[in-house]
């Protein structure tokens, strides 16, 4: 079974973390994952950097723009990922843009992920339609989970149909703005997890975007399977390094 599905069938609450491969230093990856493990985070999504990421706020456009100057390509990554199930047993997934993953070969692409044992890939300009049509066979035989997002602005029908077409969980993004820390979700964002979670869903949700602190986590697990923190945890390594890994995750309890 993938490392996904068997960390979704716990019965604890999840917490995902998100950093950019390359940042803060190119050679900091492996530390990271392995700080992040100890540290008893249970699943890491790697973000592959790209010039054009529409989708992120100024904290992580601006990790992804450090992190291209450091030298962090597809190949620099999947090479510093080479031996990573050495010592890192929690779920992997690699969150990036197409265009890299097309420049690179998509079937290619999949086959390095599986062999140095990513779990799964979140490509947020990768419609799923699309997926369904052109690219699910080649996820499917290389036993990749392809996490789709919804947003306050998805249909129901949208939604079902992501459901139908999902592996292994769903992720639910808090609002309709970009990545970034907000302080704490509002009325209208209470309103859509709920309408979410009345939807009984086949896979679980995991919300992102906007989490960065023990309260706004906390919220978010109250309404789906846990929670995915990015910027406000870029911005920490950004501010006091890989070290103090454990101090960030810490002050999540």
């Amino acid at each position: 079974m993938n490392r996904i599905n068997q960390k979704i069938q716990a019965e604890k609450k999840l917490l995902s973390i998100y950093f950019t491969a390359g940042f803060p230093h190119l050679n900091d990856t492996v530390d990271i994952l392995e700080e992040l493990e100890k540290s008893g985070v249970d699943m890491v999504e790697i973000g592959l950097p790209f010039s054009d990421p529409l989708a992120d706020g100024p904290t992580i456009q601006e990790s992804s723009t450090r992190a291209l100057q450091n030298g962090m390509t597809t190949e620099v990554l999947f090479n510093q990922l080479k031996d990573i199930r050495k010592t890192v047993s929690i779920p992997l997934l690699i969150m990036g843009y197409f265009n890299p993953i097309m420049q690179y070969g998509v079937e290619q692409f999949c086959a390095k992920c599986q062999e140095i044992g990513i779990d799964g890939l979140i490509i947020p300009d990768l419609p799923i339609e699309e997926y369904v049509e052109h690219y699910q066979a080649i996820f499917e035989k290389y036993s990749l989970i392809k996490v789709f997002l919804i947003t306050p602005q998805t249909s129901e029908h949208r939604i079902r149909f992501i459901d139908e077409n999902s592996k292994g969980f769903i992720y639910m993004v808090s609002s309709a703005s970009v990545t970034g820390v907000k302080g704490s979700f509002g009325e209208e964002q209470l309103h859509y997890f709920q309408r979410i979670q009345n939807m009984n869903l086949k896979h679980p949700a995991l919300i992102g975007f906007g989490i960065g602190d023990s309260q706004t986590l906390k919220l978010a697990s109250t309404y789906s399977k846990g929670g995915i923190i990015g910027s406000a945890f870029v911005k920490f390594l950004k501010e006091k390094g890989v070290s103090n890994i454990g101090e960030f995750i810490r002050n999540l309890n």
